[in-house]
This record gives C-alpha cells, structure tokens and sequence, in this order.
C-alpha cells in the first residue's frame, strides 16, 4: 500500500481484493476464515484432486521401441579389459609400456597389465565374457555390447554428470528429469524417476536433479541400505490426521498456492514444484509402502536376485517400472567403489554382487513380459587403463571403455564398436556419452534435438549440441 500525503489516507493498489487482505492481515489469519469460503464455492475437491499436471502421460514423438528405462550404474569405472573387452595383447605385452599404451589418464601409470580374470564365448552370438560374470554370460545373447565408448575427462566428477547429465559442470538436468519432462509417466501415485542409492555417491544429488526444469522432474532418492518398507521413505505416513483431512488441508493449500501462483504470472517454478510435491506426496501414501515390501515378492524370485542392496535394488526397480515408474537408477553403492586403483582384482568381488541379480532382472523382466519396451543400461562414467597404477591396480580411462544396453528395442547378442589392440582407446565406431543419450531417447520415442528448454535466453537439449542416433544396433 502507499499513503497519499495531501489527503492523508490510506489507499490499497487495484490489485488488492478483499481476499488478499484477509491473506495478508493479522499474520494470515484471515485465511482460517477462507477454508469455509473455499468449500462453499465448490473449490475444494471431496476426495483426491483430479490428477493432471506436469506428470501426466505424453505420446512420444514418433512410435517408442522402449517405455522405460533401468540404468544399472557401476559408479566409480569398471575395467573394460577385465569385464567384456578381451584383450589377448595384454599377455603378450605384460609389464612393456609399446607407443600405442601411452596415453595420458589422470595419474602416473607404468606398462601394460595383463587381466588376472580369464574370458571365454558364450551363446549362440559368442561372446566373450569375463570369468567374473558367470550369471550374467548366461544372457549374453539379449546384451548389445558397446566397447567403443569414449567421454571427455578421466575424473570422477565431470565424467559421472556428463553420464548422467550430459555436461560435465552440475549445470543440467539430469536423463530422468528430461524424460519426465518430455513423456511424463504412467504411475501418478509414484515419482516417475526414482534412485536407488545406498548412501551418497561421489556429486550427490547433482546426478538426478532437475536443474531449470521445473522441481517435479527431479529424482526421488532412495536409499536402499535397508528395505524397511515402513521407513524407506521418511514421514510418509501421518499418525494425527485421516486421510480425508489431510485431502481437505491439501486442497486448501493447493487452491491458496495456486491462487499466489496466478498473481505472480503463473510462472513461478518453485512454486508451481511446491504444489505438485505436495501432491505427489500425499498420493504416495496408497503406494509407495507397498512398491518397496519386497516380502511380497514369492522366496523363488527373492532367491533368484540374492542377497545383498543391489540385489535389492535390482527387485525393486523391477517392482518400480512395473508399476509405471518412466526411469530407476540402481546404483552400485556408496562413494565410487568401482575405483580400483590398487588392486584390479577387486573387480571379482562387485561383480559377484551385481551378477546374479542382473541375470534375474533380465530373466524376470521377460516372463512377465516387460523386457521388450524396458531398455537396460549397464556401465560406470568411463573406463580404466590397461596399462598398471602400482602394482596391480589400473587408473581411470576416459579414451575407450564398454557399456551394454539390452532390450528396448536394440538388437541381443552383439558387439559393436571396438578398441585399440590394448583396451586403450575407441577407435572403430566410436560412441560418446551424447551418442549414447541419443540413442536411448530415440528408442524412447524422443527426437534428441526437439526435446528442449528455454532458459536464459537459449533453448537447452540433453545432448547440447552434438549427438548422433546408433541405429545400427536397434532390433
């Protein structure tokens, strides 16, 4: 408000109605009054709001190979050479440091390795597979093997955004906040992009966030350290309120925030994150317990995936994109436990971890019919040398490493792309990061250049400006 000197009175600008006053006066306790307002003008819902918003489903751009994404992600760089990229060179040449093994990495390292795991053919494809998989070599035939993968920079913190994100500064959305945002997700009771992290890997929450899109899109973090259903998800439940009432506060809550909303523009993301959280929120309560009760699940399935949090968290994303969940990420653990730089030979002990419950995950994912639109992705943010840090370790390689995708549409039981004769470098087919996004979007229904955001004056995309589909490896 203003005051005019010369009439000595108090005049309120136009835009102040009798509402706002009652909002604004006596520190908001007018509005106790405007609940029964509210409900007399039919403004409050009778039970849950009709469900639309941001989150609602949206047709992809052309027909979608895959409606769902699981990312397996090995956070802190397997090796290549140890796990699906044999590489007979490195016996020949153990301990020598030959010019094509001198490339620059991160640290000092000394000459080449060999693999203290032994490879051999599996399927009817043949494939070679390390010793340390032998669950997983099992299904080979449904895996699509990328061993010409290639990022930017041999560090844990650019290369773990730039694989999730797309960049290597903590700048951009992340893959599932562009996938929410471009075809939203099926299940309105449940985040459409959920994490599955036993504690905090190395950036944290940077490598799921929504950045300038709008917060609905961001990841929902779970840690599934333990699987209590009961307290996988703080404060869900509410001991002091029914459900009718917290339906009848949210919805005033909504209305009063929308109502806020309007008169700044309607352009207030914060806002506008605020209001779908709460509701989001509140719908979870009728499902969220029940999707994370993995004692549901018969002791022939729970068998089947192991013990261990990535068992756990591989079931669960089962669960998750079963129930319309758009994309899970299953995190190997805590930190970067991949980063083997003493002894490489620790590999076999993560890999006995993620074996059986992969192998059960693609084998469950077919007989409930899921695998076909469910695109798999396996891989860490980059590579390792093979040539040796110490003695037995190897250091971080971001000049060639192996991802595999299965299912979604891209074609079982092939290799595409290869390295140097060492493991060191992509050099046949060479697939970047944003190569890989491409890809994935487009077996989602997603032109990789049109699904963009204006903010600050630039339309943004996952894939920046680069970026190229691999249709030679799509079914």
């Amino acid at each position: 408000m203003k005051i005019n000197a010369t009439q000595t009175s108090v005049q309120w600008p136009m835009e102040y109605s009798r509402r706002t006053l009652l909002q604004r006066m006596g520190t908001g306790l007018g509005t106790l009054g405007l609940a029964g307002i509210l409900s007399e003008q039919g403004l409050l819902a009778d039970q849950a709001s009709t469900i639309s918003g941001p989150l609602s489903p949206k047709q992809p751009m052309f027909p979608a190979r895959a409606k769902r994404i699981i990312h397996l992600f090995m956070n802190g760089g397997p090796s290549q050479v140890d796990t699906f990229d044999p590489k007979p060179a490195l016996d020949k040449y153990d301990g020598q440091r030959p010019p094509g093994a001198d490339l620059k990495t991160e640290r000092q390292t000394g000459g080449l390795m060999k693999s203290p795991f032994s490879f051999k053919k599996h399927g009817q494809s043949g494939i070679e597979v390390s010793e340390i998989f032998p669950h997983l070599s099992g299904c080979v035939d449904d895996l699509c093997v990328i061993r010409s993968m290639h990022t930017n920079i041999p560090n844990h913190e650019p290369s773990l955004l730039m694989m999730t994100s797309g960049e290597t500064q903590p700048t951009r959305p992340s893959m599932g906040s562009w996938l929410l945002y471009g075809l939203g997700t099926e299940n309105q009771n449940l985040p459409g992009f959920v994490v599955l992290c036993p504690g905090k890997p190395v950036v944290g929450p940077a490598l799921w966030g929504n950045r300038f899109l709008p917060g609905i899109f961001q990841g929902a973090q779970i840690n599934n350290s333990s699987m209590n259903p009961q307290n996988v998800i703080r404060d869900i439940n509410n001991s002091q309120v029914s459900r009718p009432a917290q339906r009848e506060q949210l919805d005033l809550m909504k209305r009063m925030n929308e109502m806020h909303l309007a008169r700044r523009g309607g352009s207030d993301n914060p806002l506008e994150a605020r209001i779908q959280s709460l509701e989001m929120a509140f719908r979870m309560q009728t499902e969220a317990q029940e999707v994370f009760d993995l004692n549901q699940e018969t002791k022939s399935t729970r068998d089947a995936y192991g013990q261990g949090e990535f068992a756990n968290g591989c079931l669960a994303a089962r669960r998750l994109v079963e129930r319309g969940v758009r994309m899970v990420q299953v995190f190997y653990g805590n930190g970067q436990p991949w980063d083997d730089h003493e002894n490489i030979a620790s590999h076999a002990d993560k890999a006995r971890a993620v074996d059986q419950p992969i192998a059960a995950l693609i084998k469950d994912l077919k007989e409930r019919g899921l695998f076909e639109d469910t695109l798999i992705l396996w891989g860490g943010e980059f590579g390792r040398t093979p040539v040796s840090e110490g003695a037995k370790g190897r250091d971080h390689n971001n000049h060639g490493f192996t991802v595999w995708l299965a299912g979604g549409g891209v074609r079982g039981g092939m290799v595409y792309g290869a390295t140097d004769e060492f493991g060191f470098a992509a050099m046949e087919n060479k697939v970047h990061v944003h190569d890989l996004h491409a890809t994935m979007l487009h077996l989602m229904g997603i032109d990789h250049e049109k699904l963009t955001y204006r903010y600050s004056g630039r339309d943004f995309r996952l894939t920046d400006v680069h970026g190229r589909v691999v249709s030679d490896i799509f079914a």
